[in-house]
């Protein structure tokens, strides 16, 4: 398929946030509550804490379901769960996979598993029991030991593991197919009480057709690091996948940079489907299966076409209004020339959720490390963990990839190419967004875009890149909305004015790159401050000492602490009229004030020194405890403390959380100077 012409690129971060069109409307609201996708872009979150459903069920009793597999086409090299069962393991290793979605692989066998920790926020959303951690039959199915829905006697089951076929644009360039390589999915789990379902995968767990010169291995390093992550961003109101357990494989040692411990990760999404899906489609001509996979995602991802947004009021404006839904299948909407049909609705559904979740990474310092389009979620979830890391110091060019070396993943451009990998992803959807009206007549559905027909394939080309163009707007205009909404709760305000964008949100961040202040412990700090405690500028310089590390006495380059408490000081007066603009000066609305913003300013994130040092305590010293309370600190970010404080899901369940706090103040508090702005690599 010819390439459209990609839309107009955009957005810049930070200084050049100023020229995007502002959404009027926030999005909070947006994501829509369909039984497959509710939990984790919709649920609310109370002080890091979900709502809690039951005591949840037994694996056995959990139930399952096959959909992808039975909607899509499998690999014909092994058309069957049995035909890939009978077949040697070696012979399920890397090769090229054509016309199919997903191959049929098992994973490999593990000696001696050692469940390190399971997330009981994860298992409650799942559905399962929290006491199902410590039965056997999770321990092997969590290794893969165990294949639920497969008997290996009869040779046959509802359902069979299977790894997802896929390709991707890596640092721009186009790489090929990718796939699975180290990830195999086992089945999908919905949960009684909510009726979400997520697929369940494995990864570490072995060799598939899509590990090209790689093992299928996962290194316990890595494995915690997405462990803990995933879980902290879900707590934070971030879309993200899930991690349910880790696993320790005492056997298994695995090359990298060096010789390491092997380690299998669970996790869960409502789908694993990314932009890649369709590239590999797209590069291979295979039009067909775009249509058919672009309808499962409508029909089953999304649960119905009808859940899609509807035309805008003004597409060529500034669309930051919410869309209407409930659109009929058939419909098409707009006029000539602009047509758009279902699947143009599908595109932009994806778009907006991707945007959404951007500017929450921006909004949180959060940084992907490696946004390839294989490493971008059709869902718009935070997925495939690398060398991924939070802000320390602000700083817009900061990467955490010590490979980008153009800075292509740092956090000023990722709003920029998470659009640009929708734009490969309009690319590949482009002839069925192009065809508008005539999406489902018989002779497009059977011919396609015929290229040597200019009279026939000039319009659809035009509507599409139309259309792409439009939905550009789109993005900036929902990602803007979202990031103004997020950066507004943040500083406490009830309200935003278009006045706070300048006064407040850029000059702050100036603040902050000058002075090299911590960007996610200067909100926490800040959501302590009284207002009459700024009243003078004596009380400002004073309070702006907070801001400063207690540890490294060091305010910025070329400046002296003085002249840096002066210029926070001058900020923190603009930030005082606003905050009693939108406040109260009572005690009573002061405090509710602080409450505000401490639900939405985390006193704790997984840092790349904290991460590293509890790798190290794990790997190296054997400690098992200190990987449960750091992943207790990630799925509470907001409280003040954690040790001798009653919780509902700690790491055994219901009750006070004993930890070590020490520990808790040292990880919650300044970044030592010398492992702050820490770098990986993808291997990570």
């Amino acid at each position: 398929m010819r390439s459209l012409k990609p839309a107009a690129r955009c957005l810049a971060l930070a200084q050049h946030l100023k020229s995007i069109p502002y959404a009027n409307q926030p999005f909070s609201a947006f994501f829509s509550t369909t039984k497959h996708i509710m939990a984790s872009n919709g649920t609310t979150i109370e002080n890091g804490i979900h709502p809690l459903s039951s005591d949840g069920t037994t694996l056995s009793a959990l139930p399952k379901s096959w959909h992808l597999t039975a909607s899509l086409p499998p690999d014909a090299a092994f058309p069957t769960p049995a035909d890939s069962h009978k077949a040697d393991r070696d012979d399920l290793g890397p090769r090229q996979v054509k016309n199919a979605i997903f191959t049929w692989v098992r994973p490999e066998k593990q000696q001696d598993p050692e469940l390190l920790a399971v997330s009981p926020a994860a298992m409650r959303d799942l559905g399962l029991a929290l006491s199902e951690a410590d039965t056997e039959e999770f321990r092997q199915v969590a290794v893969g030991n165990k294949i639920i829905g497969w008997d290996e006697e009869t040779l046959s089951g509802p359902g069979y593991p299977w790894a997802q076929c896929y390709g991707g644009f890596q640092f721009g360039q186009w790489a090929g197919q990718l796939g699975d390589g180290r990830a195999i999915s086992l089945f999908e789990g919905t949960n009684p009480a909510t009726g979400v379902r997520y697929e369940v995968q494995l990864k570490g767990a072995g060799m598939t057709p899509y590990s090209r010169f790689a093992d299928g291995k996962a290194v316990l390093r890595s494995s915690i690091r997405e462990f803990i992550v995933s879980e902290n961003l879900h707590a934070l109101g971030i879309p993200s996948t899930r991690a349910l357990a880790i696993s320790l494989l005492p056997h298994s040692r695995v090359r990298r940079e060096t010789m390491e411990p092997g380690a299998i990760v669970v996790r869960m999404a409502q789908s694993w489907l990314r932009f890649g899906n369709f590239d590999i489609l797209r590069a291979r001509g295979d039009r067909k299966l775009v249509r058919q996979l672009a309808t499962y995602i409508g029909e089953e991802v999304f649960d119905g076409w009808d859940k899609l947004p509807g035309r805008l009021a003004d597409p060529e404006g500034a669309p930051g209004d919410e869309p209407p839904r409930g659109i009929p299948k058939e419909t098409i909407e707009g006029p000539p020339g602009a047509e758009e049909n279902r699947f143009h609705r599908l595109y932009r559904e994806i778009i907006r959720r991707n945007a959404l979740t951007v500017a929450k990474w921006q909004i949180y310092g959060f940084m992907n490390g490696v946004l390839n389009t294989d490493n971008t979620s059709i869902l718009g979830l935070s997925i495939d963990f690398g060398p991924f890391a939070f802000m320390d110091n602000f700083d817009p060019n900061y990467t955490p990839n010590h490979d980008d070396f153009a800075l292509r993943y740092s956090y000023r451009n990722q709003a920029t190419i998470i659009w640009w990998n929708l734009v490969r992803l309009g690319e590949a959807l482009g002839e069925l967004i192009g065809a508008g009206p005539e999406v489902d007549s018989d002779s497009f559905v059977t011919n396609g875009l015929n290229f040597d027909d200019e009279a026939a394939s000039k319009p659809i080309e035009e509507r599409a890149h139309k259309l792409i163009t439009q939905a550009g707007e789109e993005f900036k205009a929902v990602f803007m909305g979202e990031f103004k909404r997020l950066f507004t709760a943040r500083l406490g305000l009830k309200t935003y004015k278009e006045s706070d964008f300048d006064s407040l949100f850029d000059s702050l961040l100036n603040t902050m790159e000058a002075l090299e202040l911590d960007y996610n412990l200067f909100f926490r700090r800040l959501s302590t401050l009284k207002t009459a405690d700024l009243q003078t500028e004596e009380g400002r310089q004073k309070a702006a000492e907070v801001f400063f590390s207690q540890v490294e006495d060091v305010p910025g380059p070329g400046t002296d602490k003085e002249k840096a408490c002066k210029r926070v000081g001058e900020w923190l007066d603009k930030w005082r009229v606003r905050i009693e603009e939108d406040w109260s000066t009572s005690a009573a609305d002061s405090e509710e004030r602080v409450v505000a913003m401490k639900k939405v300013n985390p006193s704790f994130i997984p840092r790349g020194w904290i991460l590293d040092e509890v790798i190290r305590r794990v790997e190296k010293q054997g400690e098992r405890d200190v990987l449960k309370r750091v992943l207790h600190m990630a799925t509470h970010p907001f409280e003040d403390a954690w040790t001798g404080k009653e919780f509902e899901d700690g790491p055994t369940g219901k009750g006070i959380y004993q930890g070590d706090k020490a520990e808790e103040e040292r990880w919650a508090g300044d970044v030592p100077q010398q492992k702050k702005a820490m770098q990986c690599s993808c291997s990570s």
